[in-house]
Formats: C-alpha cells, sequence, structure tokens
C-alpha cells in the first residue's frame, strides 16, 4: 500500500520509476519471443504467461499513474495539499476501522475516530467555514469620480464689486464728420452717442448635510464636502460666462452677447481651419483683435485629425509637444461649448469678471439638525459678468453637424 504521508508529486515519480522497469521487462518478453519466432521455436507456455503477466502490471501502473497526474492537474500545483476526505472516507482509513475489521467485527468491539471540519473561507453556513471572520483590505482614501477642468474664467480680466451691480459707460455710437474745408466754408460737425449699462451679482450656491459622527470619525471627509461642492459652483459659473441667458437669476453670458460669424472673404471657409482665420479676420476688421478660441474638445480633436492629400497631419505630427493654438492663438477646449461651435474673441478686453464673494463654505444647523446631530454645510459665492464689447467675441458654426 502508498505511504500516505507521500505528496501526488513523489507518488509520481515512484510510478513513473516503477512503470520504466515494466517496460523494459515486457521490452525484453517481446526481444525474446521475436527471437524465438525467428528461429522457428514454438513459445512455450511459461513464457506467454510470463508475457501477459508483464503487459498486465504495465497497464495498471499506467493507470495509476494516469490518476495521479490527474490529481496533481486538479490540485493546481504538485505542492497542493491533498483533497480533503468525507467523515466516511476518514472512518474507512482509519487504524481503528481496520483493527476492528481484523478482529471480525466480534461482538463487544468497536471502532471510534473523532473528525474536525476542514477550515475554509468559504461564507457558507457550515463547519469550518471562517470567511465571515476573514477582514478585507481596506485601501486608504476615496476613488473620486473625475472632474472636468475648468478653464474659461481663466480667459477673462479679473475684479472685485462692493455694491450689488457693476455699471459702465460705453460709447454706442458715433458719427465722424471730419472733412476738407474750403476757406470761409462752415465746418462739418461729428457725434456720439454714450450709454450706461449695468449688470447686477448673482448668486450661485448649493449645500448638503453631512452627520457630526462622519465629520468627526473619517478625517478626511470634510475637506472632500468642501471641495466638492466648491467645485460643483465653479462648474456652473463656466456655463454661466459662456451661455447664461441673462433671464432670472442668470447671468448674461458671452455667446448670447457675440458677433454672428459673417465670412469677410466669400468663399474662402472650405475648412474648419480656415473658419477660425476668417473670424479672426472679423474680429480685427471690428478693430478688436481676437487673443483665444473656445472650441469642444472633440471639434479641437477633429481640427488636429485633419490630413493633407499625402496623409499627413496639418498642423502637427502625434508625438510633437505643439500646444494648443491656431494661427497664434492659444485654444481651450472647453465641454461648456455646444460641439460644431466655436468661439473666437478678444476675452482679456471684451469682458471681465467680478467677484462680490468669492467661494465661501459655512456650515450650520438647520432646521432640526441639532437633534439629528446633523450638519448642514453651504457652498456660495456671488458674481457679475460685464460684457464691454459684445462685438470682440465672434461665434459661429463649424458646420460638420446636420
Amino acid at each position: 500500500m502508498a505511504d500516505d504521508t507521500k505528496t501526488a508529486a513523489e507518488l509520481a515519480v515512484e510510478m513513473k520509476s516503477a512503470l520504466d522497469k515494466s517496460l523494459d521487462g515486457v521490452k525484453a518478453l517481446a526481444e525474446e519471443a521475436l527471437g524465438k519466432a525467428k528461429a522457428g521455436e514454438a513459445l512455450s507456455e511459461d513464457l506467454k504467461g510470463k508475457a501477459d503477466e508483464a503487459l498486465t502490471g504495465m497497464n495498471a501502473l499506467k493507470a495509476q499513474l494516469g490518476e495521479i497526474e490527474q490529481k496533481i492537474a486538479r490540485s493546481g500545483s504538485e505542492d497542493a495539499p491533498a483533497e480533503a476526505k468525507t467523515a466516511g472516507q476518514s472512518f474507512v482509513d482509519s487504524d481503528e476501522y481496520k483493527r476492528f475489521a481484523e478482529g471480525g467485527f466480534a461482538r463487544g468491539d468497536r471502532a471510534r475516530i473523532e473528525t474536525k471540519a476542514t477550515l475554509t473561507t468559504s461564507t457558507a453556513a457550515a463547519a469550518g467555514s471562517i470567511g465571515p471572520a476573514l477582514a478585507p483590505t481596506r485601501l486608504p482614501g476615496v476613488i473620486e469620480l473625475p472632474q472636468r477642468p475648468l478653464t474659461i474664467r481663466a480667459l477673462l480680466a479679473q475684479g472685485n464689486m462692493d455694491g450689488q451691480s457693476i455699471e459702465f459707460v460705453k460709447e454706442h455710437s458715433r458719427t465722424n464728420g471730419a472733412g476738407m474745408v474750403a476757406e470761409g466754408a462752415a465746418k462739418p460737425s461729428s457725434d456720439f452717442r454714450l450709454e450706461v449699462v449695468s449688470t447686477s451679482a448673482k448668486v450661485i450656491a448649493h449645500w448638503m448635510k453631512a452627520s457630526r459622527q462622519v465629520l468627526s470619525d473619517v478625517s478626511a471627509m470634510r475637506s472632500m464636502i468642501d471641495s466638492r461642492l466648491a467645485y460643483g459652483l465653479d462648474l456652473v459659473e463656466e456655463n454661466q460666462i459662456l451661455n447664461g441667458d441673462g433671464t432670472g437669476q442668470n447671468l448674461l453670458g458671452i455667446i448670447p452677447q457675440a458677433t454672428p460669424y459673417v465670412s469677410p472673404l466669400t468663399g474662402a471657409d472650405t475648412t474648419s481651419i480656415d473658419k477660425i482665420r476668417l473670424m479672426m479676420l472679423q474680429a480685427s476688421l471690428a478693430l478688436l483683435p481676437a487673443d483665444g478660441v473656445v472650441m469642444h474638445p472633440a471639434d479641437w480633436a477633429w481640427i488636429e485629425l485633419l490630413k493633407d492629400t499625402t496623409g499627413r497631419y496639418i498642423i502637427g505630427q502625434p508625438q510633437g509637444t505643439i500646444g494648443a493654438t491656431m494661427w497664434g492663438l492659444p485654444v481651450v477646449p472647453s465641454m461648456a461649448m455646444t460641439l460644431d461651435k466655436v468661439l473666437v474673441g478678444a476675452f482679456r478686453t471684451g469682458a471681465q469678471i467680478f467677484d462680490r464673494w468669492s467661494t465661501t463654505i459655512e456650515t450650520g444647523y438647520e432646521n432640526d439638525d441639532f437633534t439629528k446631530n446633523l450638519v448642514t454645510i453651504l457652498a456660495e459665492k456671488r458674481l457679475a459678468l460685464a460684457t464691454y464689447r459684445p462685438g470682440a467675441f465672434i461665434y459661429g458654426d463649424f458646420g460638420r453637424e446636420g
């Protein structure tokens, strides 16, 4: 009987050695039989018996070796522990049972073994299942959702305000009557008209609740809440700066006031790159040279992928490090822009942001927060947008969509 303490790998080595010896014996008998056949001698019954016995033994060893190899394959490793025995198998294989059986199962005699459950990581309601006691490895921190880059505010001039509104005086129109004058003739007159423009500060705000226990027990939670609240304000602000319609508590954004694109050159706007250059020209002809271009990231990718007739990229190779520029102007991709739209403008001189309240985070008790151990965290900011020169901004379509 094979030693139960040996591993499957050790048994496999022994079995293979025994199989090799058996195979050598079969080969020797076969050569002896072949020699007798060539000599015309009849095979003796003794030789036939030895051959049958050798073949039977060899086949048995091959079967046992096959079982061991399958066991090794199922375990996934030669050094893996043997499969756990059932209670019945453990009883039959025990020395107590073998002694009981050898004694002929005599009356009054008995065999007794104690079986213990095999400990496993299972979470099932079964003996030996210790899965619930295993604690998971918790990585530090929180895997946060991505945040959209915010870029539009940085394009504009910044300012602060003290009151609730901003007023500025701008020239509405002018008539230039200057001309050549003959001696003694009446001189022509010129005229211009001024107007006062007012824009009020608008509030952007939101809040969330948190338990005092969470804020006390999770050290990073307060800063995480603060950063999420502040980011939410900035996200709305960026959309308002570009697209606010001026109704109710909305800012009057740049795009609703921008000058529509009209090509100064007939038939020249054949590509997206051409249109950007012509929008720059339109702004220059209005005496307000552009200093930036804003478009959706997908539109910028479209332009970067444009190729010439030989398959070469038009504005740079993929492995290059050239910044996002077009015709010498910085390109600012923003998801606040509508797809297939482009805004070219003199952002620094054309508009300005005024902060009445910079971003503030406040904490306090609201309604029944105190009795529920809750805290209300509020974030808000108040700002105004003054668009001095709507003609400084040219807005139009690339024309690729619908």
